[in-house]
């Protein structure tokens, strides 16, 4: 029988890319997506969830194992990028950013608990972020979800390992997606900076990244498929180099280096 997988956020990017790689793998795939009818996608099955609420989620839930019998694989990938200062940003925004990247993910992974612990196995998959390892300017919203996420996936591994349930954490770089492109802008933009000439230098820089969603794609079908799958995987050449930067360049010399290239030329005049 083949092994159930539950994907959240696969009806485009990343978690479309992962539903695809793991059903040629030959997993039984379950996508969802808030608008699975507004999806157009018709080669993986997608359910109608959304991660902010219980409801949806324990029914998606509830359907997988009335169908299955159970959930051998949890990968939580729904998310979105909130953009702006931290000035800008206003409490009900940061509240959602942090509903859909951080509480949705532990939403879904706590309705999915008790399932893979009466089983003894399972394997939950948290997409996170160098993001979630670093931080830079006009991204703090997104910035404390991931970094949430890092914390909460570590603690929870270590909690179920007694039970045979592997929880790992994917940690891409830049990815060339359309992200950027439909990341939510902060409701004021007029405090410090000129966002839309820093949203649009963001945009340049992830036209030249190599990094694709199937790169990631390819990482969590091999995650999937080993026994004991380590707690972190970094995905793209520059999350090691940039985390070494930041853990072993003198502080000044960091914070120059990123004053210098994304806080300098975005100065509001």
């Amino acid at each position: 029988m083949s092994q159930v997988v539950l994907i959240t956020g696969a009806s485009k990017g990343i978690g479309l890319e992962i539903a695809r790689r793991l059903q040629s793998d030959g997993f039984n795939v379950y996508g969802t997506s808030r608008n699975p009818e507004k999806s157009g996608i018709k080669d993986i099955r997608l359910l109608q969830m959304d991660v902010t609420n219980d409801e949806t989620v324990t029914q998606v839930i509830q359907q997988v194992m009335l169908e299955t019998g159970r959930i051998d694989i949890l990968i939580n990938n729904a998310g979105y990028d909130l953009y702006g200062t931290a000035e800008d940003t206003t409490m009900e925004e940061l509240h959602a950013q942090m509903d859909t990247n951080f509480y949705g993910t532990v939403r879904v992974t706590q309705t999915v608990l008790a399932h893979m612990r009466e089983q003894r196995s399972g394997k939950i998959i948290n997409i996170g972020s160098i993001g979630g390892l670093i931080a830079l300017p006009l991204n703090s919203a997104y910035a404390a979800s991931k970094f949430a996420l890092e914390g909460y996936s570590e603690s929870l591994r270590f909690e179920m390992l007694p039970f045979n349930v592997y929880v790992s954490i994917v940690e891409p770089g830049q990815v060339k997606t359309e992200t950027l492109n439909t990341a939510f802008p902060t409701t004021e933009q007029q405090t410090i900076f000129a966002v839309e000439d820093a949203a649009t230098r963001a945009r340049a820089r992830g036209e030249n990244v190599n990094l694709k969603p199937e790169h990631i794609a390819n990482t969590v079908s091999k995650i999937v498929k080993k026994s004991r799958p380590k707690l972190r995987y970094a995905v793209g050449s520059q999350v090691p180099l940039v985390v070494a930067m930041r853990r072993y360049l003198p502080e000044r010399v960091y914070e120059s280096m990123i004053k210098q290239q994304f806080i300098d030329p975005v100065l509001a005049k």
